[in-house]
């Protein structure tokens, strides 16, 4: 359907609007045009920006999604209409676009050669009519700036739970000591603003000119976690770390369940660095395969994982701590390790002294929000309260889609559990909430706790001390 050009006439606040054109410039691609304007109360002399999407980027969620325009806008104050302008290319094009490196520095700069000239009088046609009123008015062109220098797709698949994904090795700029380093990202398309899975990587040999594309392959470095909310959500453990410590001293080792596994950093970490017997339940096997090749999980003795729905394996894990001494297989679950099948000797050992979520909603229409809806019922979190120890704790990652969603979250947890506390996770985004099974009493002083010490040397302290009970 062809567009009015009156349209464009004036500011409609929240009015966003995407269409294609062809590309002046270049037959074997297209450009998509998306025009969002201001929330906010337009003024009387309101201001266009215009903005280049860096080629290679056109399907970063912040180039691509209506919310990652607004959060462009927001970042140019006086902004009333931000244009965005990026090339869409042919798929074979585009195909063997992605599977080559880009580079900030060299790619910027070339491709904003001639767009001033070649754009400006689409730009005008998208300008209101105010903006005329003290002749052809000049349309600023906006830079975005980020952390990314490089990034290049080493992997593309389907799951049949997630959808599409893809891997990428990126190159980024450092910000607390203004270095660069490497990381791997696993990406569901599904959820363009959605990082899944982030985690160091190293060249696979040392040699000068190192770079994202080049020769030299990366391997998984899994000592540090990098992903934002990771951290925080370990960092819970120092609530009932007295508890685990007290275990560790009666020769149990300490047991963890994540729901959803992702690329699998936080698994490998509570095994590798704290010493975790560690279960992951997730949905989708392809994924699993993924985090595997790419990101360096490994399943071994402490080290299990659940082809499975996550609130039904915690369902057969509460009637399995039922069933004592008695051995039993999931039903309908794979499980990779022990030998398909799990030991119960007693009700205690078949409980967990953290369960960790890291769930997200799987509709795209509703944007980014974690936990999912179907995880507030009380009938899941009975469940997972359940097949906690009595001092247990679960660590949860919330991204909250508005204040009601938070505050309703908040509420069904204070019915299910004893205490609920919250760390900031401090990216405008994440919040990790966690409850406790029973009451506890808990410090953040040593006093000869090895195994909080050694929670203290893997995770910063400011995660540990920005733990405030809601």
């Amino acid at each position: 359907m062809a567009l009015d050009a009156s349209t464009f006439e004036t500011i409609t606040p929240s009015r966003f609007i995407a269409f294609t054109v062809p590309h002046p410039t270049c037959s074997d691609s297209t450009l998509r045009v998306a025009v969002l304007d201001s929330p906010l109360q337009p003024t009387d002399s309101p201001r266009v920006g215009a903005m280049l999407v860096p080629e290679g980027r056109e399907t970063d969620w912040i180039f691509s999604t209506e919310s990652g325009h607004l959060q462009l806008l927001f970042s140019s104050p006086g902004i009333s209409r931000l244009i965005l302008i990026g090339t869409l290319f042919k798929e074979g094009t585009l195909t063997l676009l992605q599977s080559r490196a880009y580079h900030r520095s060299l790619e910027c700069s070339l491709q904003h050669q001639g767009f001033e000239v070649w754009s400006k009088p689409l730009l005008l046609a998208l300008s209101p009519k105010s903006l005329f009123k003290r002749g052809i008015p000049e349309i600023p062109l906006l830079s975005y700036e980020d952390s990314l220098v490089s990034s290049v797709v080493v992997h593309e698949c389907v799951g049949c739970h997630v959808g599409e994904m893809l891997v990428e090795d990126v190159e980024i700029e450092n910000e607390s000591d203004h270095g660069r380093e490497f990381r791997r990202r696993l990406r569901f398309k599904r959820m363009p603003n959605l990082i899944q899975t982030e985690i160091c990587i190293i060249p696979e040999r040392d040699c000068d000119g190192v770079c994202i594309g080049g020769d030299v392959g990366f391997v998984p470095d899994l000592k540090v976690l990098v992903h934002p909310y990771l951290g925080p959500m370990v960092a819970g453990l120092v609530l009932n770390s007295e508890y685990v410590e007290g275990r560790i001293r009666m020769g149990f080792r300490p047991k963890a369940l994540c729901l959803g596994v992702g690329g699998g950093a936080l698994m490998t970490f509570l095994r590798n660095q704290l010493g975790f017997e560690v279960m992951g339940v997730d949905s989708d096997r392809e994924v699993l395969r993924v985090a595997r090749k790419y990101f360096g999980l490994e399943e071994c003795e402490f080290v299990r994982v659940v082809v499975g729905d996550a609130f039904e394996s915690m369902n057969k894990l509460v009637c399995r701590g039922k069933l004592n001494g008695r051995r039993s297989s999931f039903d309908d679950c794979e499980v990779n390790g022990f030998g398909g099948h799990l030991v119960v000797e007693d009700e205690v050992n078949c409980k967990f002294d953290v369960v960790m979520v890291d769930l997200d909603s799987s509709d795209v229409r509703n944007g980014v929000r974690s936990p999912p809806l179907e995880f507030i019922r009380k009938d899941v979190l009975l469940a997972a309260k359940l097949v906690l120890c009595e001092f247990g704790i679960l660590a949860i990652n919330v991204i909250p889609p508005s204040r009601s969603f938070y505050d309703n979250l908040v509420s069904h947890f204070q019915e299910v559990f004893h205490e609920l506390y919250k760390i900031d996770v401090g990216n405008g985004e994440n919040f990790v909430l966690i409850a406790t099974a029973s009451p506890l009493v808990f410090s953040v002083e040593d006093c000869g706790n090895s195994f909080l010490m050694r929670l203290k040397s893997v995770i910063p302290e400011a995660f540990i001390n920005s733990i405030t009970k809601i």
